[in-house]
């Protein structure tokens, strides 16, 4: 069976199941994605979605089960079977070479790439695929330099590039704005409606399902639980098959913010390279009070990440003030010590842990060296750490095959709860947050924004960037909007409208 280009295929899994040693993954499932159709895959990290996606593009061997292509059984013993047959995948995690261009990455991800690259002809035959896609990109920069909401569409580019005529979408927004959002799936949709293109998405932001999907499957501890039509179902009824009844963490209502609160993080006037060292950030002027949240919205790549580094102490700033209650903060161990102020980067693995040190290490890391009272002690115990570890791992609900496991062996939701155990633990005055819930599933979700808002309560000022609006527009007091460095906009939440948001993130304004 050959690939056709721009031809919608539609695909079947029959009774696929998948056993690692004793544990079964996936137990008997059987979903059908007819040609020209968007389908969403629902369910809680761990419910099998990925192993159900990774037996169907020939990542995985099922133990038992079959797949059928337009109809006609196929095997698929490779990702090469894969792609052959048109199945592509875009991943929640890039696959893009960051040293090369767009426009390199593209054309080397064929399978047959010239041993010399005739790059005039290139570039015009990338030039007038690109007319066609809706959404432009500058595919002569390099990959690293791309903001997170351009990587992920140009992963979406390469594979309809390649020709793929059916894809598999593993969360594709969870690094994009809602415009982007909109926008991105928008355009998939309109290529499964003329018949271009079939698409299987992991998801569990119910607005997309429900705004995009026509049908949806529903994953629990790998089995199906249910499937159906989307204009049929609320989002209660896909909740309740996707989580069964165990109650989801429901945010403390808002305490009223206290009119005299001080002002905890004070930015003035500071300016810092970007990450091209072609512009710089600039904020003029951002203060953050004790018991309020304070949101800044924009699309991924307008200077929030560079924002983030500054005040983590990771990026010299050329000039301007970083005040915490009054005092210069240069983002030492001590000073934030002293300070109390806990950082919440995105990607909590590459930027908040070492990866190799067990889960009790990574929890330890702001207490080991100090006693109760927070004096220095002259040795470390490994007793005192474990103990320690032990008991807010409990209290945070961090799932770990044991203690001393690497932190990286831990799922996505669980690596953010135990950074969250270590940060929101103790007395916090600042607490600055980035992304927190990227890529989590809908429990661990609301579980770390109702602690976000529990800090608030108890008179931390929040700091919270996010590139996923809703989130902002639930949890903050005042939302700003950063655009190419610079805090542009400022409403409070009584007031916030996504409309005119949007269009400040996307500089129309």
């Amino acid at each position: 069976m050959s690939v056709t280009h721009g031809k919608a295929i539609g695909v079947e899994t029959i009774g696929m199941t998948m056993r690692f040693g004793a544990f079964t993954a996936l137990d008997d499932v059987s979903i059908k994605v007819p040609a020209g159709s968007f389908h969403a895959l629902l369910g809680e990290n761990g419910a099998g979605k990925s192993t159900l996606v990774k037996c169907m593009m020939g990542f995985y061997h099922p133990t038992s089960g079959d797949m059928l292509v337009d109809g006609r059984e196929v095997a698929i013993a490779s990702p090469k079977d894969a792609s052959a047959l048109g199945l592509g995948m875009v991943y929640q995690h890039f696959t893009l070479v960051p040293s090369l261009t767009g426009a390199e990455n593209l054309v080397i991800s064929r399978e047959k790439v010239p041993g010399v690259i005739d790059w005039r002809k290139e570039r015009t035959a990338l030039a007038q695929f690109m007319e066609r896609m809706p959404f432009k990109l500058p595919l002569d920069v390099k990959v690293a330099e791309l903001a997170a909401g351009e990587k992920q569409k140009l992963e979406i580019i390469k594979q309809l590039y390649l020709g793929r005529n059916f894809l598999v979408l593993d969360e594709p927004t969870s690094v994009l704005t809602p415009g982007e959002a909109q926008e991105v799936l928008g355009l998939v949709r309109g290529m499964t409606k003329a018949g271009d293109l079939t698409v299987l998405m992991i998801s569990h932001k119910f607005h997309e399902v429900t705004a995009f999907a026509d049908d949806i499957t529903v994953l629990r501890k790998g089995r199906l639980t249910g499937t159906g039509k989307v204009s049929d179902l609320s989002h209660r009824e896909m909740a309740a098959m996707m989580i069964g009844d165990q109650p989801i963490a429901a945010l403390d209502s808002r305490a009223e913010p206290k009119p005299d609160a001080e002002i905890v993080l004070e930015v003035k006037a500071l300016k810092a390279p970007d990450r091209t060292g072609l512009k710089s950030i600039d904020i003029a002027d951002l203060g953050v009070h004790s018991g309020e949240i304070v949101g800044i919205a924009g699309i991924s790549g307008n200077g929030q990440k560079e924002f983030l580094e500054v005040l983590a102490g990771q990026r010299p700033r050329n000039g301007g003030e970083v005040m915490v209650r009054g005092t210069a903060y240069a983002a030492t161990r001590a000073e934030a010590r002293a300070l109390n102020v806990r950082l919440i980067p995105e990607e909590p693995l590459k930027n908040a842990c070492a990866p190799r040190m067990t889960v009790a290490e990574n929890i330890a890391f702001r207490t080991f060296d100090v006693d109760s009272s927070g004096k220095p002690v002259s040795w470390i115990s490994a007793g005192a750490i474990k103990s320690f570890s032990a008991r807010l791992v409990e209290q945070f609900k961090v799932k770990t095959a044991s203690l001393s496991s690497p932190i990286a062996s831990l799922s996505g939701g669980n690596v953010q709860r135990a950074v969250l155990a270590r940060e929101l633990t103790g007395e916090v005055d600042l607490l600055i947050v980035s992304n927190p819930c990227f890529g989590l599933d809908f429990s661990a979700v609301a579980e770390i924004r109702a602690r976000i808002m529990k800090a608030r309560n108890a008179g931390a000022a929040v700091l919270l960037m996010s590139e996923d609006l809703d989130e902002l527009l639930e949890l903050s007091d005042r939302i700003l909007v950063m655009s190419d460095g610079a805090l542009v906009y400022e409403t409070p939440i009584a007031q916030a409208s996504v409309q005119t948001i949007g269009e400040h993130m996307a500089g129309h304004h």
